[in-house]
């Protein structure tokens, strides 16, 4: 079962006990900072539970799998997001 975001906000508020106009504020000012943040090419990192930082990718060559043809894939700047050890310990 996915949990999205209406269900995560009822969930946050309801163990809080804060509105959930107020965890849905929070929730969405936390993206908006790690958006504007690694956008701006820092490091956004919550120590144990996950990091996001920019990654650049070089330019390659693919292959489109349906027809096999090949096809140039541009350079570009990635999202990546590493789990840290507490997130990794809870799922297990």
């Amino acid at each position: 079962m996915a949990l999205n975001k209406t269900e995560l906000v009822a969930k946050i508020a309801a163990e809080t006990g804060q509105s959930q106009a107020a965890v849905s504020s929070v929730i969405d000012g936390l993206f908006a900072a790690v958006s504007e943040t690694v956008a701006g090419g820092d490091k956004v990192s919550i120590p144990g539970w996950i990091s996001f930082e920019t990654a650049t990718t070089a330019a390659r060559t693919g292959r489109n799998p349906r027809t096999g043809e090949s096809i140039d894939i541009p350079a570009g700047k990635r999202v990546k997001v590493s789990v840290g050890s507490k997130l990794k310990a809870a799922v297990k």
